[in-house]
């Protein structure tokens, strides 16, 4: 098959690929042991949830959160396990999909690398194809930041990064938040699939042209899709 007639799927991370929020995590993480920590998690869930939904912008929900977390370099270790452990259950039982198109792969959030890479690597993405923010770090690797030159830090941040992709073939965005939906709605998508495994978000439900509440429902839609080039919401 030639490049032009192949389907690449855009995944995202948080909620998506796996069940939970990774700075969410992040945050019991730097925070055990500090009496302020349910105060501050639930301060970033706030702050996750208003950016999911599109009512704040990207680059100051990811600087509220860090700045929140305190957290370090010698963190993320203990985060990228929790994170290994909380894959989404309809993902771990379909990793022969991923074993078979994971050139056609690509996880692609407003997360980090350096804790998405490894663990989607277990499931055959490499790092070239993880599409993700860079923390910045002081001399004592604190996280201090975001890097700001990169337009994942950005609002419509995944729709400018697919675009520079230039992705020869149909595209697939498969998400729970307003990001995801945003690579459609740019025109670097031709179909929004709204992933509700972990999280139902109603007014990103509302933009998808399907919904799919386990990676199964996401391969059969596909199918259908593929055979009839139609986008009927399906829930």
């Amino acid at each position: 098959m030639s490049a032009a007639g192949l389907t690449y799927y855009l995944i995202d991370f948080d909620s998506t690929f796996t069940k939970v929020e990774a700075l969410d995590i992040l945050c019991e993480i730097s925070l055990a042991g500090n009496p302020a920590k349910n105060a501050v998690l639930a301060k970033i869930k706030r702050i996750t949830d208003l950016g999911m939904a599109g009512e704040l912008s990207l680059a100051e929900s990811l600087a509220q959160r860090l700045a929140l977390l305190q957290a370090n370099k010698k963190h993320l270790p203990a985060l990228v396990k929790r994170l290994q452990q909380e894959v989404s259950e309809s993902i771990k039982r379909n990793q022969d999909f991923f074993a078979r198109h994971h050139d056609q792969i690509y996880i692609i959030s407003n997360g980090f690398h350096a804790f998405i890479e490894p663990v989607v690597a277990g499931y055959g993405i490499a790092p070239g194809h993880v599409l993700a923010n860079s923390f910045v770090y002081d001399a004592r690797g604190n996280i201090t930041g975001f890097d700001k030159s990169n337009v994942l830090g950005h609002n419509r941040g995944k729709a400018k990064k697919v675009a520079e992709l230039n992705l020869p073939g149909k595209v697939v965005m498969i998400g729970d938040g307003y990001t995801d939906y945003e690579v459609k709605a740019g025109g670097q998508a031709a179909i929004f699939i709204a992933y509700t495994e972990n999280i139902t978000r109603p007014q990103v439900v509302e933009k998808a042209d399907f919904v799919a509440g386990k990676f199964e429902d996401v391969i059969f839609l596909l199918n259908q899709w593929k055979k009839n080039y139609r986008t009927p919401k399906t829930k």
